[in-house]
């Protein structure tokens, strides 16, 4: 899995390349906690992602219940297969794809 960061003022986008799962989980978990001060408005680029397990769920909720706190949070990008299991999980009432 590969993260790209790109901040613009209070915006932070986090594209995602590969697949998110208990191996890479804790990556981008580390990653939004090292970038989340400061940022009203977090993007996640999934337009390159192949995969996303429950714990790659898991680290979105915790991101999502950090940005109610302090600004927004969407998803964008999001294939067939990642949209599937956002549906199954209930996640796409929890979260705004676009």
């Amino acid at each position: 899995m590969t993260i790209q960061k790109n901040r613009k003022g209070s915006g932070l986008t986090l594209a995602v390349e590969g697949r998110l799962e208990t191996t890479t989980a804790p990556e981008l978990e580390a990653v939004i906690k090292s970038e989340l001060d400061g940022v009203t408005a977090l993007v996640f680029d999934f337009s390159k992602l192949d995969y996303i397990s429950s714990a790659g769920l898991r680290v979105l909720l915790t991101a999502q219940k950090t940005m109610n706190r302090q600004g927004s949070m969407k998803v964008t990008g999001v294939n067939e297969i990642v949209g599937e299991v956002f549906e199954i999980t209930g996640f796409s009432d929890i979260l705004t794809i676009e």
